[in-house]
């Protein structure tokens, strides 16, 4: 028998035939709602938790929830399944503990092991500035080096072990300090004594904008590259805990100062603005304080 079928209805299999895949490791403060993000903008979504009572959020949000562990060993829900995707997206911080950077290369060196074995061929690494030393200037992608702090140096790290795998590309992208929603500065004023290196430039971002980018990484495929995600205006941070005191209606903290001044850096997020014509929604983080 035969069933005549619109050209509509073909065109709505193809593309469901042809929509991406991509999986999440490490569904939290952002990657959830980046997660959402990308479920709305019609891909097809697999996103991993720790902590089975957030199963049932992720499913809520039209995620494929997993349940699934890197410690160090990746482990879990069928994680062979799990990675049966084309774009693999890595929001997993260094672990404090006091062999952190042994520890966060003995995960990466399991994930990638398990990579192997997967169709996955493009992945995007969240990674941090504070890959970067206080070189009391602006520091750009290349700068990357000599990490002051031990997050610092496992990130560089495993940055370098996904970055020179030929089987899948890897595209870093180091953020600055996370903003927004329930990070807000005014959260953090009562338990602070005084503002600490009041003349220290801040680099922020707000994760609306970490959300954006990323989702226009992926959508312009700007695969195999090293990008800094900073908002462009970078206060001192007398002028952002001010302004934070004064919207919560309290006295201003007293500035901390030293006789040397505080060792700094300014993050140039210059590349990423120009590959991605992106505009951010939060230039300014003090104004976004409202």
């Amino acid at each position: 028998m035969y069933i005549a079928v619109s050209v509509e209805t073909v065109k709505k299999q193809n593309s469901a035939m042809k929509k991406k895949r991509i999986t999440i490791l490490g569904c939290g403060w952002l990657g959830l709602p980046l997660a959402q993000k990308l479920v709305d903008d019609d891909y097809s979504v697999k996103g991993s938790t720790t902590r089975e009572e957030k199963l049932e959020t992720l499913q809520y949000a039209g995620v494929e929830p997993w349940l699934v562990r890197l410690d160090p060993e990746l482990t879990g829900d069928d994680v062979v399944a799990f990675l049966q995707s084309d774009i693999l997206i890595v929001n997993i911080s260094p672990l404090r503990r006091d062999d952190i950077v042994e520890y966060h290369i003995e995960q990466f060196s399991s994930l990638i092991d398990a990579l192997g074995q997967s169709p996955v061929r493009s992945v995007l690494l969240v990674s941090s500035t504070s890959v970067y030393p206080a070189l009391n200037r602006e520091v750009t992608e290349e700068d990357a080096a000599d990490a002051e702090s031990l997050a610092g140096q496992a990130l560089l790290l495993v940055e370098e072990m996904m970055m020179q795998e030929s089987g899948f590309q890897t595209t870093v992208l180091r953020f600055g300090g996370l903003i927004g929603y329930d990070r807000n500065p005014e959260k953090y004023l009562a338990g602070m004594t005084g503002i600490t290196h009041p003349d220290q430039p801040m680099n922020l971002i707000h994760r609306d904008d970490c959300v954006n980018i990323i989702s226009e990484i992926i959508r312009l495929k700007q695969w195999g590259e090293v990008f800094n995600a900073c908002s462009p205006v970078h206060p001192l941070r007398k002028e952002y805990y001010g302004r934070a005191a004064a919207i919560a209606g309290i006295e201003p903290l007293p500035l901390v100062s030293t006789d040397e001044p505080a060792p700094f850096k300014v993050v140039n997020s210059e590349k990423l603005t120009s590959a991605l014509h992106y505009c951010f929604l939060y230039p300014d983080p003090v104004a976004q304080l409202g």
